[in-house]
């Protein structure tokens, strides 16, 4: 009996074992090792033009955090995270020029930086990462975009 539990516990040793081996292995698949981080749950960012509501694109945010802050503390604060940006998104719209279905990724980085460090201290968020493909509300039946190029026609033979 002692020898059946003896193996036993050996299997589950080792089944661990392995299974930390494979999670090192598709670590490095990745060449990037997974640190401290705050997941913004999906936010509507508006798109604003001549204050008219013309669409709307899903974002979904990860807050990557320094080493040294309390990473459990941090993620309570993601709806303060997610209020800030929509917050920031209706004061000065994240509107590209040539498109109602994108938005400035540059510009929503670099204020959700500043809003970050309002609520969670300087230094606390060392960068700001778009996760996945931003997603429209609609796609089809908005205005042309004013810094939109003209269509060009073919010649007519």
């Amino acid at each position: 009996m002692r020898a059946l539990l003896s193996a036993l516990m050996v299997l589950l040793f080792a089944g661990s074992a392995m299974a930390g081996e494979e999670k090192e292995q598709e670590k490095g698949k990745d060449k990037q090792p997974v640190g401290q981080y705050v997941d913004v749950a999906p936010v509507a960012i508006p798109i604003i033009v001549d204050g008219q509501l013309i669409n709307y694109v899903f974002v979904t945010l990860r807050l990557n955090l320094s080493s040294s802050v309390n990473m459990s503390q941090l993620r309570d604060k993601e709806p303060f995270f997610r209020d800030a940006l929509v917050r920031t998104a209706f004061r000065q719209p994240f509107v590209l020029p040539t498109s109602y279905t994108q938005i400035d990724i540059k510009a929503l980085k670099a204020r959700m930086m500043a809003e970050a460090a309002k609520i969670a201290g300087a230094g606390a968020v060392t960068s700001v990462d778009v996760v996945g493909e931003p997603q429209p509300k609609r796609i089809t039946g908005l205005p042309k975009p004013k810094g939109a190029p003209a269509p060009t026609r073919a010649p007519i033979p």
